[in-house]
């Protein structure tokens, strides 16, 4: 959770190229989404989660099983997905250049919405590595914030 937050928040940034600026008012409902969830996420799992010895070691966390599907293979392999398509997508112009243009390669073979995608995943795995309902509940926000701006985008 802090790696991605930090990747979000400090390496993405200075990755994107000079786009359309955000408005400020987008900016400041952003950060407070972050700082409350961040918080959420922290305070549920330093406070209340019980976790058995061993929990971050045992085979089941890292690659799951069918009875614990994707756990955290599903967020990593979100993650992933995520900063590949994000990469995807801040090289497909050359500087100067305008217009839309329609990714290729990577997961931007299968949906129109590969960053979208590997983010809902990747918040998914995190949701069922943690087995919490805050961890749950921020990935159902993802996927419905998400969702919606990766259907205007695919239209």
């Amino acid at each position: 959770f802090l790696f991605f937050v930090c990747y979000r928040a400090l390496i993405f940034p200075l990755l994107i190229r000079e786009g359309k600026p955000t408005p400020f008012f987008t900016f400041v409902l952003a950060l407070l989404f972050c700082v409350f969830n961040g918080y959420l996420q922290g305070r549920s799992l330093t406070t209340y989660a019980t976790y058995p010895p061993g929990w971050l070691g045992d085979s089941r966390f890292i690659t799951g099983e069918l009875n614990h599907a994707m756990r955290a293979s599903g967020w990593l392999i979100g993650m992933a997905i995520n900063i590949h398509a994000d990469h995807i997508l801040r090289n497909l112009r050359r500087p100067g250049e305008t217009g839309y243009k329609i990714p290729r390669g990577g997961m931007f073979e299968y949906v129109s919405g590969a960053n979208f995608f590997g983010e809902i995943l990747e918040w998914f795995g995190f949701a069922l590595a943690c087995c919490t309902i805050e961890s749950l509940a921020f990935a159902l926000c993802t996927l419905f914030i998400l969702g919606s701006r990766a259907r205007q985008h695919h239209k």
